[in-house]
C-alpha cells in the first residue's frame, strides 16, 4: 500500500471516528477541567497534560514540513506558521494561565489527545506538504485563502480573547469557578469553543483541503457536545445563571 493510499484511508477512518467521539460526548462529558473525575487512570496536573498532549500537533506537523517535498513557497511557510500560532500557545502559554484546582487531568485523556494530534498533524501536513502537489505563491492572493484566512483570524481572536476572560475571573489565590459575563459571554457559555470552531473552518477554507475539513469537522464533534456540558454544568451550579444565554451559537443554541 502506498502513503497516499494510507492517507487516503485514514482520513475515512478519522472521519469515523469523528461521528462515533459527536455522539459519544454527548453521553459522556469528557473528564476534564470542571468535569474532571477519577476513574479514568493515573491523574497528573493539568498544566503538565495540556503540555504533553498539544506538544504533538505542533512537532508534527513541523517534521511534514521539512521532509515534505512541497516546502519551498512563501504559501507553504504562510501555512506552517498559521498552525504553529496556535499550537505554540496552546503548549508554551495557554497551560501557564491555568489555575491550579486541584483536580488535574487523567493520563488516559492526555493519551487519547497525544494520538489524536498525531494523526491530525500528519493528515494535514503531509497534504500540504506533499500530497497536494504544492501550493504557489499566487494562492496567497486567492479568494479561498483571504476569506479562510479572515475567518481564521476572526476565530483565533475569540477563543484568545474569551480565554483571557475566563483567566481573569479569579486572582491566584482562588481556585473556584464564577460566572464569566463580560466579551462574548453575553451571549453565549462557551465563547472559546465557538472561537476554536470558526478557527478552524478557516483553516479548510484557506487550504482548501479535505485535511483541513477533516479538522474542522472534528473540532466541532469534541467542542460542540462540551459546550453542551460546560452550559449544564453553569446552570446547575449557579440559580442567578443567565437564562438567555446559549450554549455555543449566540440566539440559537
Amino acid at each position: 500500500m502506498s502513503e497516499y493510499r494510507f492517507w487516503q484511508l485514514l482520513i475515512v477512518v478519522w472521519l469515523v471516528l469523528a461521528a462515533v467521539t459527536f455522539v459519544s460526548l454527548f453521553l459522556v462529558a469528557a473528564p476534564y477541567g470542571r468535569h474532571s473525575r477519577r476513574g479514568w487512570g493515573a491523574m497528573i496536573s493539568s498544566r503538565w497534560g495540556w503540555m504533553l498532549m498539544e506538544t504533538p500537533a505542533a512537532l508534527v506537523i513541523l517534521i511534514c514540513f521539512v521532509v515534505g517535498e512541497h516546502n519551498d513557497t512563501i504559501t507553504a511557510w504562510v501555512f506552517l506558521v498559521l498552525w504553529e500560532i496556535h499550537y505554540l500557545y496552546r503548549v508554551f502559554i495557554y497551560p501557564f494561565t491555568l489555575r491550579d484546582t486541584g483536580k488535574g487531568m487523567s493520563l488516559t485523556v492526555v493519551a487519547m489527545a497525544i494520538v489524536f494530534n498525531i494523526g491530525n498533524g500528519y493528515i494535514n501536513g503531509r497534504y500540504l506538504f506533499t500530497f497536494s502537489g504544492g501550493y504557489a505563491n499566487s494562492w496567497l492572493l486567492q479568494t479561498q485563502f483571504l476569506i479562510g484566512l479572515g475567518i481564521f483570524i476572526a476565530g483565533l481572536v475569540l477563543n484568545r480573547r474569551s480565554d483571557a476572560i475566563l483567566n481573569r475571573l479569579r486572582n491566584s489565590q482562588e481556585s473556584g469557578y464564577k460566572i464569566p459575563r463580560a466579551g462574548f459571554f453575553k451571549w453565549v457559555s462557551c465563547p472559546n469553543y465557538l472561537g476554536e470552531c470558526i478557527e478552524w473552518v478557516g483553516w479548510a477554507v484557506l487550504t482548501w483541503s479535505i485535511a483541513g475539513l477533516t479538522f474542522a469537522i472534528w473540532t466541532a464533534a469534541n467542542l460542540v457536545p462540551r459546550a453542551r456540558s460546560n452550559h449544564r454544568w453553569y446552570k446547575a451550579s449557579f440559580p442567578d445563571y443567565p437564562p438567555e444565554r446559549k450554549a455555543l451559537i449566540p440566539f440559537i443554541w
